[in-house]
């Protein structure tokens, strides 16, 4: 539980670091980093769905499951075999956003990767998916009945 804790503890930190930073006068519309911006993950927990307590995290998540992850390194450093990953169903294909990590079906199982790409096509909306630690995206379009589950937390 106390890794819970560590990962709602990086919000507070950020804050902290913003409020201590302003105080001080930094910048930090600058970035830290001279790297590339990165497509990130669709917002979906909201602060009022976490309740911090003196002895446990509690997240307000409806329709949660918790999921493992096999060491294929496609997702590292994100997910590996140790992360515990916590995800929702999918219920509408509007639910999807660029930048979102989804478990999707095929022939072997499932597969988590992010959604690089949202495009249309005569067949309709499909999704253009990339492990992170991947040179390429997948070979293939995938499309919304083939998407299980979308990411909305990583426990470590």
């Amino acid at each position: 539980m106390k890794l819970g804790v560590l990962v709602l503890f990086v919000p507070f930190l950020l804050g902290f670091i913003a409020s201590t930073s302003f105080e001080r006068g930094i910048n930090l519309e600058m970035p830290l980093s001279d790297s590339d911006e990165r497509i990130s993950p669709y917002d979906r927990i909201k602060d009022s769905q976490i309740y911090v307590f003196d002895d446990k995290v509690v997240l307000q998540i409806k329709d949660a499951s918790l999921a493992e992850y096999a060491n294929t390194n496609s997702m590292d450093p994100l997910l590996d075999e140790y992360a515990t990953g916590i995800e929702v169903e999918v219920k509408s294909e509007d639910e999807l956003h660029v930048g979102d990590v989804v478990a999707y079906e095929t022939d072997i199982g499932l597969i988590a990767h992010r959604i690089i790409e949202i495009s249309y096509d005569n067949d309709g909306k499909y999704f253009i998916l990339k492990g992170d630690n991947n040179n390429g995206s997948d070979p293939y379009k995938i499309r919304f009945n083939q998407i299980k589950y979308v990411l909305v937390g990583v426990i470590y």
